[in-house]
């Protein structure tokens, strides 16, 4: 069980991620933070969006070009990325069909699951 502790910077940071609305990855979260608060350090930005992930208060949704990305809606979902311009894109739908069938054919019980898929956007294509 990961500790919660409130602190102002977790605040901070979690506010970050919901204004950037962008699957932010840890070091856009620090830069969007360091341009009003100096002071935040980038350590304390990836340390607390490690704790947050860890304790259900945003999602770690992977990696994406070599770095984690965050994303504050915690309900089930999954991602679209654009292979060109690498925005992620949220995707609703019930895919536990699909994992029911993997589960049965490779005999394992899936407790979790992440599904992106990539392609094109339609700015981009």
């Amino acid at each position: 069980m990961v500790l919660k502790r409130n602190t102002i910077q977790r605040q901070l940071i979690l506010d970050s991620v919901r204004e950037l609305n962008i699957h932010a990855s840890a070091e856009e979260v620090y830069e969007h933070l360091s341009q009003k608060y100096q002071h935040i350090g980038k350590a304390t930005v990836y340390r607390n969006l490690n704790l947050m992930a860890e304790s259900g208060e945003l999602l770690n949704i992977g990696d994406f070009d070599g770095a984690a990305h965050y994303d504050h809606n915690c309900h089930k979902h999954y991602h679209c990325m654009c292979r060109n311009c690498k925005r992620i894109f949220d995707v609703e739908g019930d895919f536990d069909e699909i994992v029911g069938k993997v589960g049965k054919t490779e005999g394992f019980d899936i407790t979790d699951c992440s599904i992106t898929f990539s392609g094109l956007c339609w700015e981009c294509k």
